[in-house]
């Protein structure tokens, strides 16, 4: 399974936009070098930076000269939660975890299948070996 995120665009000139980041780490800001590039005043290039923590999921940093405020409290780093609202400087994002796929079981199934077959047949083989 992948783990992804998604983030929506609340206030700003792109409001609506949902951007979904599926590689980390990814950076946030004004350059055209950015995964995710917001066209609002008060973005600096490479804003802050997303990255998957395997053992503590999803974190945000800050370039050290910029404001970034999650659920109004300013911050340089922090652990992301779903839900949560980012001020990036005009522009507001809220963080979402991304939806969860299931895993094809296709061959989970034809497996099972196979197996119950064998064993009615070793049944029948058994009956008539018996009789």
């Amino acid at each position: 399974m992948r783990s992804h995120v998604e983030f929506t665009i609340l206030r700003g000139p792109q409001a609506g936009v949902v951007w979904t980041a599926r590689r980390f780490p990814a950076q946030i800001g004004r350059s055209e070098s950015d995964n995710f590039r917001l066209d609002a005043p008060g973005v600096w290039d490479r804003h802050a930076q997303v990255e998957f923590r395997p053992r503590d999921g999803f974190w945000l940093s800050a370039r050290p000269e910029v404001t970034v405020e999650i659920n109004g409290q300013p911050t340089r780093e922090a652990r992301l939660r779903n839900g949560d609202i980012l001020d990036l400087g005009s522009a507001r994002l809220q963080f979402w975890l991304g939806p969860m796929g299931q895993r094809g079981l296709a061959w989970r199934e034809w497996l099972t299948w196979f197996g119950i077959a064998a064993v009615c047949l070793g049944q029948i083989a058994l009956v008539y070996w018996l009789r």
